[in-house]
């Protein structure tokens, strides 16, 4: 049995979650690097990653590169003595980084490799309308999620499942597989499995195009789509109301079957419920965004807000 010292990276709230399972369970972390601290909202208040706020409650040794290849960088990294370096939702590692451990540098990907490398794995199962998924972890390489995985890990994804509570399920299992694939190393009992470099379902970096609801696809498309950007980034779509054009996130939705006559994008309103007809079918809204407005469920919308009878969402 090896000695594991763990140089952890990474920044949002996914990775608190296996960082916090790898101290828990007496692995031993001597170090973490995560993004630059950076102004946010409207106050421009300089706000730290989750992975540092975390970090800073267990008074671990932080650092936190704008380049990773600095010279100054990589030899606060050496000085760590790090063995292992786990990588969780970070950036891309130059090879002076991912080379620097004895026993390696291993990712955990929200997906199984090599299906949905890329930047938003999560969202892309949803949206394609995929039926399971998982998490890996791999040796990193010089390519983006393309190294030799270590261990798989599958989960089924709901009829109903969004983003958001796909994202949870997966952060779960990923944190048991990160400990898992360390118990591995340390043992000296990995065997890792090659990659194919072919992929055929991808996961691009979401953006204003790729997230704007298309309501002439298919009734299963556009609910994967909505369910699949939520709650974040979010759906969105144009609301044009007499003459009035409204830009509204859609978040939570269902689907209607419903054969119909009606033109693409009309919206149906009663004093309870409002819906999107597309094709053979509705899709029915119970959570949106108004632009500059609130979150808010439809019957409070229908409650405050006027419908014309040209109401569309385009």
């Amino acid at each position: 049995m090896r000695d594991i010292r763990i140089v952890f990276m990474g920044t949002p709230d996914f990775a608190v979650s296996i960082l916090s399972h790898l101290i828990e369970n007496n692995y031993t972390v001597v170090g973490v690097v995560t993004a630059p601290d950076k102004p946010a909202g409207r106050g421009r208040k300089i706000n730290e990653s989750a992975v540092k706020k975390y970090a800073k409650t267990k008074n671990l040794p932080i650092l936190q590169p704008r380049n990773l290849k600095d010279i100054d960088f990589n030899k606060k990294l050496k000085a760590l003595n790090g063995n292992l370096q786990i990588v969780v939702a970070f950036r891309m590692l130059p090879k002076i980084v991912w080379q620097l451990p004895e026993l390696g540098s291993f990712n955990l990907h929200a997906s199984l490799l090599p299906d949905y490398r890329g930047a938003a794995p999560i969202h892309w199962a949803i949206i394609n309308g995929e039926k399971t998924t998982g998490v890996s972890t791999f040796f990193i390489d010089e390519k983006i999620d393309t190294g030799a995985i270590i261990l798989q890990e599958r989960t089924t994804i709901s009829e109903t499942e969004t983003v958001g509570s796909l994202h949870d399920k997966l952060m779960l299992i990923g944190a048991k597989l990160v400990a898992k694939t360390v118990r591995l190393i340390s043992e000296g009992n990995v065997k890792t499995i090659h990659q194919p470099l072919k992929e055929e379902k991808i996961a691009p970096k979401l953006h204003t195009e790729n997230t704007k609801i298309d309501w002439f696809q298919n009734l299963d498309t556009i609910y994967n789509k909505i369910r699949g950007l939520n709650p974040f980034p979010c759906a969105w779509t144009i609301l044009k109301n007499n003459n009035e054009e409204i830009s509204v996130k859609i978040y939570s939705v269902k689907k209607q079957q419903e054969e119909h006559n009606l033109p693409i994008g009309k919206i149906i309103t009663s004093k309870k419920e409002m819906k999107v007809a597309v094709n053979k079918g509705y899709i029915i809204i119970d959570e949106i965004k108004l632009s500059g407005k609130k979150k808010m469920d439809a019957k409070s919308l229908l409650n405050g807000f006027q419908f014309y009878e040209n109401a569309t969402m385009m």
